[in-house]
């Protein structure tokens, strides 16, 4: 089966390197000589993904390459299993970020566009700056990794708040049963980072500003993929989302 997302990915990035090439390979009279035209994207789906993490600059955003390759990669067996109902957009949460940074990326694939760049939180027993610790487990009061399906909003104790199904058996599929969902809080805001250096925690859940809360869970609710990243040993380990010799351009 051709994988669908990698060829959305590919059209992306060949238009983008066919732009390139007529902007940039015009003659520099500075120099005299013709600039070199950037690279039209390959059909390679590794190297299609290597071209839209430049493109997109997610680098300069703080994204690790190996947090994009294996989004992007997990993310194509759920689409191929049938259970994303928008395979536009992924959102991803790089843990190996300190919570002082925007950490957070919302990401339009077909338009190729970074929609939402903020920060998030992280479980209380995860770590204070950086999380480090993960678990499955009910009352542990840390984050759980891996790839999750979004669902419904609903109107909780945290107001207006998305529900989050885990995909991966062992690892966070006690997600909803821990009521592990995505919420706004007040302790995630750049005041606390001033303060502290680092964000409030939560008791697992993927807290976000109070001010975008709204408009993020609207864009991703019902059926996209979120991943939570982190280059965990364990986690490494035993997901069986992703190639273990997934390589990135």
């Amino acid at each position: 089966m051709r994988r669908l997302i990698f060829k959305r990915i590919a059209r992306l990035t060949l238009a983008a390197g066919v732009f390139s090439f007529f902007m940039f390979s015009s003659p520099n009279p500075s120099i005299g000589k013709k600039t070199m035209p950037v690279a039209v994207a390959k059909t390679n789906a590794s190297k299609s993904s290597g071209v839209l993490y430049q493109s997109l600059k997610l680098d300069s955003l703080g994204l690790s390459r190996e947090a994009f390759k294996y989004a992007i990669s997990g993310m194509e067996k759920l689409e191929e299993a049938g259970k994303l109902s928008n395979a536009d957009l992924i959102t991803i949460v790089d843990f190996s970020l300190p919570s002082s940074k925007k950490r957070l990326f919302v990401i339009d694939l077909k338009n190729g566009k970074v929609l939402f760049n903020t920060l998030v939180s992280h479980g209380r027993n995860s770590g204070a700056a950086v999380a480090t610790e993960f678990s499955n487990a009910p009352e542990s009061f840390k984050s759980s990794l891996g790839f999750y399906i979004t669902g419904e909003t609903y109107k909780g104790e945290h107001g207006y708040s998305l529900r989050l199904q885990g995909e991966e058996a062992g690892i966070n599929d006690n997600a909803l049963s821990r009521g592990i969902v995505m919420h706004s809080a007040a302790y995630v805001n750049d005041k606390l980072v001033r303060l502290q250096g680092y964000i409030g925690r939560s008791l697992g859940c993927p807290a976000i500003p109070e001010k975008v809360h709204k408009l993020i869970i609207e864009e991703i609710r019902n059926g996209t993929c979120l991943f939570l990243y982190s280059p965990d040993k364990y986690y490494m380990a035993h997901s069986k989302m992703f190639e273990q010799d997934t390589t990135i351009a």
